[in-house]
């Protein structure tokens, strides 16, 4: 089976192909795609977001599509960075200026204040524009200081507690399990089994 996924973000694809390659589904992402459209994210939730996603990339490439939105909130951020998290410090952003402008954020917050949770919506759509999602979440705290080589984004900030490592510290394959998008991959596995997928 194919499955175009509809990022551009090759950390995401890596691991959206690793998790889905054991299930002998073949991940394509939007580098595939001749003049792939960037679609404007302007939902108001993870939710709205990867299925605006997921619908108009599928019907442009007329093929079974997955799209993720996902992100960091934090409670005494109000739920920042939420659903602006790839663009926290702007639109230019990189992964260093964004986890910079969090720790400014949070510099004034004590340890017990710093609790977070990675969200990740998964959206499967069809030409026909049909569609179903399915969330994930891992909580965790956040650290005033980047450990860890591994991931990407806020990965080398956030702590999981029960293995006392950063997703950046901790090996690939516990975090596939662990993490937001792992734990929706895991709901969208036996869907892309049935049949009729999006029937239902």
């Amino acid at each position: 089976m194919k499955l175009l996924v509809a990022t551009k973000n090759q950390g995401k694809l890596r691991e959206i192909s690793r998790l889905l390659a054991e299930q002998g589904v073949e991940v394509f992402g939007l580098e595939s795609l001749e003049n792939a459209p960037d679609v404007v994210e302007d939902g108001d939730s993870f939710d709205a977001n990867a299925r605006k996603k997921a619908l108009e990339i599928a019907s442009l490439a007329n093929c079974l599509t997955l799209a993720d939105d996902s992100g960091l909130v934090v409670p005494v951020l109000d739920g920042a960075p939420g659903i602006f998290s790839a663009r926290y410090a702007g639109e230019d952003a990189t992964d260093a200026k964004n986890n910079l402008k969090l720790l400014r954020e949070l510099s004034a917050e004590p340890q017990e204040s710093r609790q977070a949770y990675f969200c990740c919506v998964l959206a499967l759509a069809d030409p026909l524009g049909r569609c179903r999602t399915f969330e994930g979440r891992l909580d965790g705290v956040l650290l005033a200081e980047l450990r860890g080589e591994q991931g990407f984004g806020y990965d080398p900030l956030f702590l999981v507690p029960e293995y006392g490592k950063t997703l950046a510290e901790l090996p690939i394959e516990i975090k596939n399990r662990i993490s937001h998008r792992g734990k929706a991959l895991t709901q969208l596995l036996p869907v892309l089994k049935e049949d009729n997928p999006l029937v239902g």
